[in-house]
């Protein structure tokens, strides 16, 4: 069922056809990636294999064969965006400006917002809409990414630094809102898969990886 406003202000209720739920929207048949003709198939084919297995890790992160890695980083890191912005929203029922003042992960870390003209502090809720936006700008950029077939290595070497930043908001979603964390990654595997990705492609030193997600599943432990 929907609703639907009409011209008088009353809000009636309208039965989706067969097929269109929102649960039927991401039901399309596999295809093989030498099928998928569009500039779009790398961005179709991560998709695809999200979809398929969410919870495979190797699977989603193995690119077609002669697969060019610069468009391949980057395609993955526009769908880490996107999928954080689920995060977000779930961020927001308990992140708020007087309690998350700052964007911390634990007592030790504190990042800095660059979104201002001169970095400086930011709420947690605030720093996390900046992150999201500007990663956003930038990967839209066509300026450094013009085309989505091929891109030139000055332009992949900018994805590190969006990696750097948006991974502080699985950090502070960890650290400061674990049940929210817990069930977003429950469902998703997202802090599993960023970690492994920026992991495989060297993009953010080990050190700064401060959720130990993987090492969790490698010991047994269960969540706390």
């Amino acid at each position: 069922m929907a609703t639907m406003k009409m011209a008088d202000g009353t809000t009636v209720l309208r039965r989706n056809r067969p097929g269109t739920s929102a649960k039927d929207f991401c039901r399309w048949p596999d295809e093989l990636f030498e099928e998928m003709d569009s500039t779009l198939a790398v961005q179709q084919y991560i998709q695809q294999q999200i979809r398929r297995e969410p919870s495979n890790i190797d699977l989603i992160l193995t690119p077609p064969d002669s697969q060019d890695e610069g468009v391949w980083k980057y395609e993955h890191l526009r769908q880490f965006c996107m999928e954080l912005n689920g995060l977000a929203v779930r961020l927001q029922g308990e992140c708020h400006p007087d309690t998350c003042t700052q964007m911390t992960a634990t007592e030790q870390w504190i990042f800095l917002c660059a979104a201002h003209k001169t970095p400086k502090e930011c709420p947690a809720i605030d720093y996390t809409r900046h992150t999201l936006d500007g990663a956003a700008c930038l990967l839209n950029s066509n300026k450094y990414f013009p085309s989505r077939v091929s891109i030139k290595e000055t332009s992949v070497a900018k994805l590190g630094s969006v990696c750097r930043r948006v991974y502080r908001i699985f950090s502070h979603a960890y650290f400061h809102h674990r049940t929210i964390f817990d069930e977003f990654e429950n469902e998703t595997y997202l802090c599993k898969r960023f970690t492994a990705f920026v992991t495989k492609y060297n993009l953010m030193s080990k050190d700064n990886l401060i959720v130990p997600i993987l090492e969790e599943e490698g010991s047994g432990e269960s969540d706390a």
